[in-house]
């Protein structure tokens, strides 16, 4: 199972940047995990030419936090994911989120702008990073789960 991952677009519409991530990066994945502040229903229109997970963000309007949850648990090939946007300080943004899952084996967030792919007490912390909102650093990316008997994750800068 081959997933793509993105966060934090804060796009009304799918614009060429979005586009050139979803042909080059998303066009052979299984499905596609967007952790929120889509800002748009033209964004999930867009994204939804795959199985679509979303949870909504803290800039996400009122219809897009109507339609989508503020987490949940993804059960991919006998794993289970936790999805979640995240709020507050980008600095212990993992402290905070933590505590909302129990028995998972990976946690996949946004909200920071911030990538991360690391193993923390035995959680895989994914963030792919914002794929086209600002950036401090100026660096833009993606992330892409590999899951086979175990979860492989790798940032992509775009």
């Amino acid at each position: 199972m081959k997933i793509g991952v993105i966060s934090d677009t804060h796009l009304k519409e799918a614009n060429s940047r979005l586009i050139n991530i979803y042909t080059n990066y998303f066009s052979d994945v299984d499905m596609i995990i967007h952790t929120g502040d889509l800002i748009s229903e033209g964004i999930v229109d867009f994204l939804s030419q795959k199985p679509l997970h979303i949870v909504h963000g803290n800039m996400d309007n009122f219809e897009i936090k109507k339609k989508f949850p503020k987490k949940k648990i993804l059960e991919v090939s006998g794993f289970r994911l936790g999805l979640i946007h995240g709020w507050g300080s980008p600095f212990g943004i993992e402290k905070r989120i933590r505590p909302e899952f129990t028995n998972v084996h990976a946690i996949i967030y946004g909200h920071s702008h911030k990538s991360a792919n690391h193993i923390d007490k035995g959680v895989i912390f994914f963030n792919p990073g914002t794929a086209t909102g600002f950036s401090m650093s100026g660096c833009h990316s993606i992330g892409i789960l590999d899951i086979t008997d175990k979860i492989n994750g790798a940032i992509i800068p775009v």
